[in-house]
């Protein structure tokens, strides 16, 4: 559905009647098409004494083609992307240093412009002192996100001692237009264990030779994860009920993958999956838990049957099939799980505690394997979708839909290539140290944290 308020505060009048009255202002965001490189403008790289990225930054900005400067920047310079390396701040005092970095640049970024701070995550810290500083990155970012307007973004990379050359798949994404409705986040990167840490990528199709299971693949977000990962190189294994068969028959075509039509909740349903995935593919790489479903009431008005769909298809199903393919060692070395979460599971909602119920149960599940996985030279980790422009979502009363596109820093909702992008680069063998995570896909969303 079109977001008509968007299109008419983009016109000449309505920039200006927007801009007088006070009305929120979205642009239109740079998403990624083919041939884009993966930052296009100047990077602005500061990097305070002590700290130990800068040459790891350097080389990924090397890698992609960025035009790199480094401060005083020039009065009339604006830039397309502003690098925080602040590993070296070991104190509040030293905080200073990020003001200095930012306070003269922050209102010369460009449109859709990205914001990146690089720290180290305060459990990893030595000393308190440190830890206090580096908890402060954090609401130095969020409110940048906020600050920094015109579909530009802000994040903070805690990287872990020793993880410092798994940081490039992630920079990558976070200065590309693949994350134009991700901001407001904290990624941590983590150490890999095994082998994973040395598999060779390659950027333009980083998924080339895997194979990629994705439920719930034969419409909206489900549809766009799978032609994402087979633009990467992915063969995709589509899956949906029975009844979607059609629909994801058409999808399979497009990219070139197969079907399994099953309903994921019926009892053999994990063994079934299993034995398709052993016999065509002789195992999976990516597995992608996208399928779910709402039945909204209010708690005291649901009927019973209702809580237990919710839960046996958002949450239960996905448990159910993981340890189906682990068990049998269906999921390859430096494999991937990636679930779809929701906001929802964050802040709660109103007529939702059913599926706000199964979708933090996902992030609970995602925090009680990482370390099990990791152990695997494997990784597990969630995406969380705000107000994302869906046939669900188009159906919802004007005014919840109308405060769902404008409660975030974008003032707008995302599409489902949005989730689709995040979700393909967490899959990809490069975010072999990204375990553990949930990223929200919200545009920053005002609700939650």
């Amino acid at each position: 559905m079109s977001d008509r308020y968007s299109q008419l505060v983009n016109t000449p009048i309505g920039k200006l009647v927007s801009k007088q009255v006070g009305l929120p202002q979205p642009v239109p965001l740079e998403r990624w098409r083919p041939g884009r490189r993966v930052i296009e403008g100047p990077v602005l790289l500061g990097a305070p004494s002590g700290s130990k990225l800068e040459t790891e930054v350097r080389r990924v900005l090397d890698a992609v083609g960025a035009e790199v400067h480094t401060p005083p920047a020039g009065e009339d310079e604006a830039f397309k992307a502003l690098v925080f390396d602040a590993t070296g701040i070991a104190s509040s005092n030293d905080l200073n240093e990020a003001y200095l970095f930012f306070h003269p640049t922050i209102r010369r970024i460009r449109s859709s412009g990205r914001v990146v701070i690089l720290g180290r995550a305060p459990e990893a810290c030595e000393e308190p002192s440190q830890a206090v500083a580096q908890r402060a990155l954090e609401g130095l970012m969020r409110s940048i996100g906020k600050e920094a307007k015109r579909g530009a973004t802000a994040q903070l990379v805690y990287v872990a001692p020793g993880a410092e050359a798994q940081i490039e798949s992630t920079l990558r994404f976070l200065l590309s237009p693949k994350s134009a409705y991700v901001s407001g986040q904290v990624i941590r990167i983590s150490l890999p264990q095994g082998d994973a840490a040395g598999e060779a990528v390659d950027w333009e199709r980083p998924l080339s030779g895997k194979v990629a299971l994705v439920t719930g693949a034969s419409r909206g977000i489900g549809r766009s994860i799978a032609e994402v990962l087979a633009r990467d190189g992915a063969h995709v294994v589509a899956l949906d009920v029975p009844a979607q068969a059609d629909d994801l028959a058409a999808v399979a075509a497009e990219i070139g993958g197969s079907t399994l039509a099953i309903d994921i909740t019926a009892d053999a349903a994990p063994t079934r999956i299993a034995d398709a995935l052993e016999k065509e593919h002789g195992g999976v790489d990516v597995v992608v838990h996208n399928a779910g479903v709402t039945r909204d009431k209010t708690l005291g008005r649901m009927k019973e049957d209702l809580w237990e769909m919710v839960i046996a298809i958002n949450l239960t199903s996905q448990e159910r099939i993981n340890s189906a393919l682990s068990e049998r060692g269906l999921i390859r070395p430096n494999g991937r799980i990636v679930s779809v979460s929701s906001i929802s599971g964050i802040a709660g909602n109103a007529g939702q505690t059913n599926y706000s119920t199964s979708k933090a149960g996902v992030i609970g599940m995602v925090g009680a394997y990482a370390p099990v996985l990791a152990e695997r030279g494997q990784t597990i980790n969630a995406v969380a979708p705000g107000f994302i422009e869906t046939q669900m979502t188009a159906a919802m009363p004007i005014a919840i839909r109308e405060a769902g596109r404008r409660m975030n820093s974008m003032s707008q909702g995302g599409l489902p290539v949005d989730v689709a992008e995040t979700i393909a680069w967490l899959a990809q063998p490069g975010s072999a140290g990204v375990n553990g995570n949930v990223v929200r896909v919200c545009g920053q969303s005002l609700l939650g944290a």
